[in-house]
């Protein structure tokens, strides 16, 4: 078993779970769905195609920085009715939900070949990636050099260098993380039981708790 990192910060990314219609909302911390969209994206791999092997990946997330809720305000004009047709006065409101500044260092443990490849395609991404919508782009590499572990997806996170410079007066180590566990937890429906075109997701339990970091230096911010 092996765990493979990525690096998710930017100036905004939004991790929605339960949106409808022009209510766009997110979670405070990346959506399993929404990372492995990302991933599909790396490999080159279409919606229509399978990710049942993707899926059955086990996720954690831990919070380096936590990001600042904010609301963007959309009009829109000229949207197609019911009918079919583009009504010219009509004007549609939508409420998009995102998160600011925010840094998470997020981990997938699996098999080691799986992981591998999705490394390898980070380094050289076929497709843009960005952090939950198209117009949110990382501010820095998501690959990490360093990213494939021969370690416990815990392990990894604990023992990881923090990804986010932090206030010199602060003196703990601890972090949020939220794990992905496979019998009890908060209940987030975000797990693909399909291919992403049929837009057709499950639950899965996680577990958040602050957890004491092993080391405190800030990693390096140069790799890509």
């Amino acid at each position: 078993m092996a765990t493979l990192l990525m690096r998710l910060a930017g100036p905004m990314q939004s991790w929605g779970t339960t949106s409808r219609f022009d209510e766009r909302d997110t979670q405070l911390e990346p959506s399993k769905s929404g990372v492995l969209g990302l991933v599909c994206a790396a490999l080159g791999r279409d919606r229509t195609e399978p990710v049942a092997d993707l899926a059955a990946l086990r996720m954690g997330v831990r919070v380096d920085r936590e990001g600042v809720p904010m609301r963007d305000y959309h009009t829109a004009t000229g949207v197609v009715a019911s009918s079919g047709k583009t009504d010219a006065n009509r004007t549609v409101v939508s409420q998009r939900y995102y998160l600011s500044d925010a840094v998470f260092l997020v981990a997938l443990e699996g098999e080691r070949e799986l992981l591998a490849q999705i490394h390898d395609a980070l380094r050289a991404p076929n497709w843009p990636l960005c952090l939950g919508r198209k117009s949110f782009v990382p501010s820095r590499p998501v690959f990490m050099p360093d990213g494939l572990r021969d370690a416990s997806l815990l392990d990894v996170l604990g023992s990881t260098s923090l990804l986010a410079e932090q206030d010199v007066r602060e003196k703990t180590r601890r972090r949020r993380v939220v794990i992905e566990d496979a019998n009890e937890g908060t209940v987030r429906i975000d797990q693909p039981i399909a291919p992403f075109s049929e837009r057709r997701f499950g639950p899965r339990f996680v577990k958040t708790f602050d957890l004491e970091l092993e080391v405190g230096d800030v990693s390096d911010t140069t790799d890509a």
